[in-house]
């Protein structure tokens, strides 16, 4: 029985609009798109372990550094900041709250590493087994958001190229394909550096005397 001409052409029609969207970069947007939801989920999901060390860590320094007060705090506040931010996968289409999500987990960054550089100045707790294992823990997470940040920066650039690059900007305006927003790595360095401080430090020695020069044809006698 032959085909009805309406149907071999509505048939055509779908396989051009499918070769033309194709053309287009529709399958590279959606393709890159999945990639970087797939990244900033391993992203969420190192900070979340970080987060979850905190608390357990600042216990264990307490225990033996309880007048570090304010390093204390300051990194129980990082922690209910980056708590008090809904990080969610849509998280990543709204450049404002990423931003914010971004300068509180660089202030939980800096948190910790003050309250390491505190725990330096006290023999007892460097020793301890529990604030051993829960810094070789921080160290291995902090090392894994490393990896999952730099995973989602390669994605996110191949995303926003295909976004901005033409043709496919084209078709990114037609199905709402907007630029994602970016770590910046520099700001989150400086807000995370700690400060340099060293206990040990001796005061500069005074410098030393200058001979006197020895005498000559033109010296003066000096007065008796």
């Amino acid at each position: 029985m032959p085909v009805p001409l309406f149907k071999r052409l509505t048939t055509l029609m779908i396989l051009a609009a499918a070769t033309l969207l194709g053309g287009c970069g529709y399958n590279t947007l959606q393709t890159t798109d999945e990639q970087v939801n797939a990244a900033w989920a391993e992203v969420l999901n190192q900070y979340k372990r970080r987060a979850d060390l905190i608390p357990n860590l600042v216990k264990v320094v307490e225990g033996f550094a309880a007048q570090e007060k304010e390093v204390l705090l300051g990194v129980t506040k990082a922690r209910a900041s980056v708590g008090s931010i809904q990080a969610t996968p849509e998280l990543i289409n709204d450049p404002a709250a990423f931003a914010k999500f971004q300068a509180a987990q660089a202030q939980m960054s800096g948190a910790l590493s003050r309250l390491l550089l505190v725990a330096e100045n006290y023999p007892q707790l460097k020793s301890d087994g529990n604030f051993r294992d829960l810094q070789a823990q921080l160290e291995g997470t902090e090392n894994r958001i490393t990896v999952a940040r730099n995973r989602y920066i390669k994605a996110v650039q191949g995303f926003n190229v295909t976004v901005r690059q033409f043709p496919s900007n084209l078709t990114a305006m037609l199905f709402g394909f907007k630029v994602k927003p970016q770590f910046t790595v520099e700001n989150e360095k400086a807000i995370a550096e700690p400060p340099k401080i060293d206990f040990g430090a001796k005061p500069a020695a005074a410098p030393a005397p200058v001979p006197p020069s020895p005498p000559n044809e033109y010296s003066v006698p000096a007065a008796k």
